[in-house]
């Protein structure tokens, strides 16, 4: 038997000794202040075996102890007691032999004398905690499975069964079994319900966790769906941002173009295509050209003639631009063979104004209220080279508008729509939508002269891919109606010059940059370098 004295300034520094000098698996006997700190008395589970052997060997129960045992004084079973052995490592330690009798008697008598007390306590001890073990394990079994364990054999060591309890301890006690949910998989199933459970087989309200109901379930999608559509054109912001940064050619294209009044969504389309040589504000000059279509190279309107009706919101100049269009035919072409036609019965005065213009060109001006009546004054008109149709002036989102272009659905009849070139490009966008852009046979482009930024009008027309085939840049008729080449349009959309108060600096542009959504693919598929 090896027992040895640890002292240290606390109990936990002293158990970290026993530990280092018998293993995870010493056996402390006691625990006590001292001088020092805590003193601690420990052995190794060697000896508690060699103990147990021993006390085996001894009686089952207490025998009377002997005379001479009694009148031993108790230096002598101090001195039994072994000498405080060395930490590992230091020195092998000499185990008592047992093959011999003789030895066997000495041990015992010295042990019965010394330490017959300390087995007792511990074999009382090591019962007491075996039997709260089994009374534990046997009503765990009871509760998860009817199989009963078998009660250990009484040969069995009491350090046996400390060594069994201390590897239940490391391993984890396996969960008790619950009821089958369903799982979500990675998509939430709305369409198939939830299997319901037989009164029988439905869980306890301590077994599982309540799962959320398909509309918190939605709910929850939806906050992650637009979370990480955040994260995305967020993240996208930065990026573009630091790149503008880095390249200085890109960011002074885009503080050009900005003041020019193009939309963010262009600026970004063209800044990602800048070439790494050059000078960029010629190339995105070039580039602009290039996606605007104009009708410079076609013959024009007063030359190819037709059925044309002029369309639009409120005051765009639709009927000043009948004027001048007619005006520039019958300089061409003669009076004789021009057809004037006004559907504008809304407002007051308005047939009186283009009447006087065609009294000063000499042509009388036909008004139809209804389908049927213009159908019938296009039957009359129909040896007339030109027809223009005047129509009244509504605004975009007016219920009147649909009718309107109902109106003008017959197959003969090509629709101009007059867009104001001042506008905003926001306000463009939506009269392009209203009026049905795509159909018609191209944009006159008025009030040129009123106009301090033309990038606006020039950014939607180029996404929308519409062509312009005349401009209006004032009152004079006809002498203010040009035809311009995309080549001047950009020209002049790129020299505008802004007011003090409406120009961008640096940290502007990167504050409208960092809130702009990404591109999107419809852009990209128009904007071709």
């Amino acid at each position: 038997m090896n027992l040895k004295r640890f002292t240290a300034r606390t109990s936990r520094e002293a158990l970290a000794l026993v530990k280092q000098a018998f293993g995870d698996d010493a056996v402390v006997m006691s625990t006590k202040p001292c001088a020092e700190g805590v003193e601690m008395l420990a052995m190794g589970p060697e000896s508690v075996s060699q103990l147990e052997r021993v006390g085996a060997a001894a009686p089952q129960e207490a025998a009377p102890r002997q005379p001479q045992n009694a009148a031993r004084p108790r230096a002598a079973a101090a001195a039994a007691l072994p000498a405080p052995a060395a930490p590992r490592g230091a020195g092998q330690r000499v185990e008592p032999s047992l093959n011999s009798g003789s030895a066997v008697a000495d041990d015992v008598e010295q042990l019965q004398m010394s330490t017959l007390s300390f087995q007792d306590y511990v074999r009382e001890r090591m019962l007491k905690r075996r039997d709260a073990e089994r009374h534990a394990e046997a009503a765990a079994a009871a509760a998860l499975e009817p199989a009963v364990a078998a009660p250990l054999p009484p040969s069995v060591a009491p350090i046996e069964a400390a060594r069994a309890r201390h590897a239940q301890r490391r391993e984890t006690p396996a969960p008790a079994p619950r009821a089958e949910v369903p799982i979500l998989r990675d998509e939430v199933r709305l369409s198939e319900p939830a299997p319901r459970l037989a009164p029988a087989q439905a869980p306890a309200a301590h077994a599982a966790p309540a799962l959320p109901s398909r509309g918190e379930q939605i709910e929850m999608m939806t906050e992650l769906r637009s979370m990480r559509g955040l994260i995305e054109q967020r993240f996208g912001a930065l990026a573009f941002m630091e790149k503008l940064q880095r390249h200085p050619r890109q960011a002074a294209l885009s503080q050009r173009l900005l003041d020019a009044g193009y939309s963010p969504a262009l600026i970004r389309k063209m800044v990602d295509s800048l070439p790494a040589a050059g000078d960029e504000i010629v190339w995105a000059q070039g580039v602009l050209e290039r996606n605007l279509p104009t009708g410079e190279r076609e013959p024009a309107l007063e030359d190819v003639g037709g059925i044309y009706a002029l369309i639009g919101t409120t005051g765009v100049g639709k009927t000043t631009t009948t004027a001048k269009l007619a005006a520039a035919f019958a300089t061409r072409h003669g009076a004789a063979n021009l057809g004037l036609i006004t559907l504008d019965a809304y407002r007051v005065g308005a047939q009186e104004q283009l009447r006087t213009y065609g009294r000063i060109l000499g042509v009388p001006v036909h008004t139809a209220h209804d389908r049927a009546s213009l159908e019938d004054l296009l039957e009359l008109l129909s040896g007339k080279k030109m027809v223009l149709i005047d129509t009244a002036g509504m605004a975009q989102r007016d219920a009147r508008t649909r009718e309107l272009l109902d109106m003008l659905s017959h197959r003969a009849i090509n629709r101009l729509l007059v867009v104001n070139a001042s506008a905003q490009g926001e306000t463009i966008e939506d009269q392009l939508a209203a009026y049905a852009a795509s159909s018609c046979r191209g944009i006159i482009l008025s009030k040129l002269d009123e106009a301090v930024k033309l990038g606006p009008a020039l950014d939607s027309l180029i996404r929308h891919k519409l062509k312009v085939l005349a401009i209006a840049n004032g009152q004079r008729v006809p002498e203010d109606w040009h035809r311009l080449s995309a080549n001047a349009l950009v020209a002049r959309s790129l020299k505008a010059v802004a007011s003090p108060a409406w120009k961008l600096d640096g940290s502007d542009v990167n504050l409208i940059f960092a809130g702009m959504p990404a591109v999107g693919s419809g852009l990209a598929a128009v904007l071709h370098a």
